[in-house]
C-alpha cells in the first residue's frame, strides 16, 4: 500500500535449519517456481494474476493453508559435463511424465527447435506429495518417466541428487550442489 503497487509479486525468504526467516528479494512478477506454492495452497496466481490486470478484487482465503510439500526442477538445454552451458537442437523424441501429484509446464513438442537466443528453460517438472519422502519420490518417478531427446538436460544430474542421502534428509545448502558435484568428480575413475 505505501509504494502504491498493484499486482502479483513475490517475495523470497531463506529458511535456516533454526527456522528463521531471511528475506532475500522482492519481485514485481510471478516466479518461475510458482507451481510450488499452487500445489501446495490450491491457489491459481496465475488466474489471480489476470484478474488484478482487470480490475478485479480478490478475497484472500485467511489464512491461506499450505498442505502437504511440493518441488519443483528446472528442466533445461544445459549440458551439466560442460558447466551446464546451453545447448540448442532439436527435441527429437519427447514423452512427458504424468500421475497424482505430477504437473508438467512446457512449451515443447517433437521437432520443437531450440534457440540460442532465448533462456534454455524446456520444462517444469513439479511433485506434490502429503510429505517431503513421497514428493521426492514421486519427482524421481517421474523424472525416470521423462524422455527429452535431442539436446542434453540435468535430468540424469537430478536423478542422482533425489538419491542422495544428504539431500533427502534435508541437509543442503546454497553451496550443496557444488560440494555434489565436487563429490562426483572425486569418485569418477581417472582416464
Amino acid at each position: 500500500k505505501a509504494v502504491g503497487y498493484v499486482g502479483a509479486g513475490t517475495f523470497e525468504f531463506l529458511l535456516d535449519q533454526d527456522g528463521h526467516f531471511y528475506f532475500t528479494e522482492a519481485n514485481a512478477r510471478i516466479q518461475v517456481e510458482h507451481p510450488v506454492t499452487e500445489m501446495v495452497t490450491g491457489i491459481d496466481l496465475v488466474q489471480w494474476q489476470l484478474a488484478i490486470a482487470a480490475g478485479e478484487r480478490l478475497t484472500l482465503p485467511d489464512p491461506v493453508r499450505a498442505q502437504g510439500h511440493a518441488i519443483e526442477v528446472r528442466v533445461t538445454a544445459e549440458d551439466p559435463a560442460s558447466q551446464f552451458a546451453p545447448r540448442v537442437g532439436r527435441i527429437t523424441d519427447l514423452h512427458l511424465p504424468g500421475g497424482p501429484g505430477i504437473r508438467v509446464d512446457t512449451h515443447l513438442y517433437p521437432g520443437y527447435a531450440v534457440p540460442p537466443h532465448y533462456d534454455s528453460l524446456l520444462a517444469k517438472i513439479i511433485a506434490w506429495a502429503p510429505d517431503r519422502q513421497q514428493a521426492l519420490d514421486r519427482l524421481d518417478r517421474a523424472l525416470r518417466e521423462a524422455i527429452i531427446a535431442g539436446v542434453p538436460t540435468p535430468i540424469p544430474l537430478y536423478r542422482r541428487l533425489l538419491r542422495d542421502p544428504d539431500f533427502r534428509a534435508g541437509r543442503h545448502s546454497t553451496v550443496f550442489l557444488q560440494e555434489f558435484l565436487d563429490r562426483e568428480a572425486d569418485l569418477a575413475p581417472s582416464a
